[in-house]
């Protein structure tokens, strides 16, 4: 039986622990939190899973909130004009619906369910030293812990990462009383609202320790009427300034927000930090080798919402490479490979969230507001959130861009 140690407690490294357990490896997690701190922390992330990432904890027998977390059936687009009216919105259905699971909820249940299994679950905040001497007594030792010593193994691969400081600045409340959406009150949608120069307000429907909440989520461009969050410690006082923010600048969205209140003391997140690709393979100084994982390689903005849907798909993707390795050494050049393999998808994500935190050029423009006159493009900017390599078949090209939209309003002519 091979063993394998992963460090770090995040979507990708309890998916990935769970299904290789399921598969008969002798896995020991590393978590620097219990069950129980989890889920009485602050929350963590703005997830929300689309329809492939879902299916993979599917495929596992993971998707244990399913009945219990809203089903997204809707991806919304709306624009600020400059008196903060909106001048774009739409919406457009999903072909599978998404869910978003608080991640107090999901890892600290997953965790549970991991030792209830038999896995051997280590409660340390590992160090370089500690991975040096777990490399000489395991078969494969994988990090998805995103932040701290660790990740400095992983040196950053400049070719990948255009960007070398934060694009935004992250502001997070997760709310209870937000009212229905009146263009949809009958399903719910995520809703993107675009403030040109400013920044972006997402507002999306969750399942928290409470219950059904909501997550607003404010992405403000550093050093613009956003980015004041910034030590704000008071969970009351950030809740306010996001409020503050809304009636300002989406005036819609705050018009079904006059009655919210914090889901909980730990229902408030604020940071930032630079999107960056990085180098899989960290060297420890023993001269063993580690595989970094998730957004320990690929960290990503969250402006596309595609943090938790990665590491789902990386999680999946890693989990092949290793079946498939059988009883081979899982050396340097199969951890080459099996990043290479995950960054065949990966690298769709990366392109497209760094295009979106630009200036959007006018072509990309003209296709977000046709989206608004012609359903079908609406629907297809929708699904690509599931599938983001759709993109390069439309959106980045100025020429591809105008012949779809032309090519859409043609069908819709003729079919009128």
């Amino acid at each position: 039986m091979r063993k394998i140690l992963i460090v770090g407690a995040g979507q990708s490294g309890l998916q990935l622990a769970l299904a290789l357990q399921s598969q008969g490896y002798e896995i020991t997690l590393m978590s620097n939190r219990t069950a129980d701190e989890i889920r009485s922390g602050r929350v963590m992330s703005t997830q929300c899973m689309f329809h492939t990432a879902l299916q993979h904890e599917r495929d596992q027998q993971l998707g244990f909130w399913e009945s219990q977390a809203p089903k997204i059936e809707g991806l919304g687009v709306s624009v600020a004009g400059p008196e903060s009216q909106r001048v774009i919105d739409w919406v457009g259905k999903l072909d599978g619906y998404a869910q978003s699971v608080d991640q107090r909820v999901k890892m600290a249940g997953w965790m549970e369910t991991f030792a209830q299994r038999g896995g051997q679950l280590v409660i340390h905040g590992a160090a370089v030293s500690d991975l040096d001497y777990f490399s000489r007594t395991y078969d494969l030792v994988m990090v998805s812990a995103g932040k701290g010593e660790l990740v400095s193994m992983f040196g950053r691969d400049a070719a990948r990462s255009p960007y070398d400081t934060p694009q935004r600045a992250l502001a997070v409340s997760y709310v209870h009383g937000l009212g229905p959406r009146p263009e949809h009150p009958e399903y719910d949608a995520v809703r993107c609202n675009l403030v040109p120069g400013v920044g972006e307000l997402f507002v999306m429907p969750t399942l928290t320790t409470s219950g059904r909440a909501d997550i607003l989520f404010w992405e403000g461009i550093p050093g613009g009427p956003l980015d004041v969050f910034k030590g704000v410690k008071d969970p009351a006082e950030h809740l306010a300034l996001t409020l503050e923010l809304m009636e300002r600048f989406t005036p819609w969205e705050y018009a079904r927000a006059t009655k919210v209140e914090l889901t909980d003391a730990g229902g408030t997140l604020a940071g930032r930090y630079a999107p960056t690709v990085r180098n899989p393979i960290g060297r420890l100084p023993g001269g063993g080798l580690v595989l970094g994982v998730a957004d320990v390689v690929v960290a990503n903005d969250p402006i596309t919402g595609q943090g938790s849907n990665s590491a789902s798909k990386c999680a999946a993707s890693y989990l092949s490479s290793i079946v498939e390795q059988g009883d081979r050494p899982f050396d340097e050049a199969w951890m080459q490979a099996t990043f290479d393999r995950y960054w065949d998808t990966a690298q769709h994500v990366t392109k497209w969230t760094n295009a979106m935190l630009g200036v959007p050029p006018e072509h990309v423009l003209n296709l977000i507001g046709a989206a608004g006159e012609l359903p079908p493009i609406a629907h297809r900017f929708a699904n690509g959130f599931n599938d983001p390599s759709d993109f390069e078949n439309f959106f980045y090209d100025p020429e591809k861009a105008n012949a779809y939209v032309a090519e859409v309003a043609g069908t819709g002519a003729a079919g009128a």
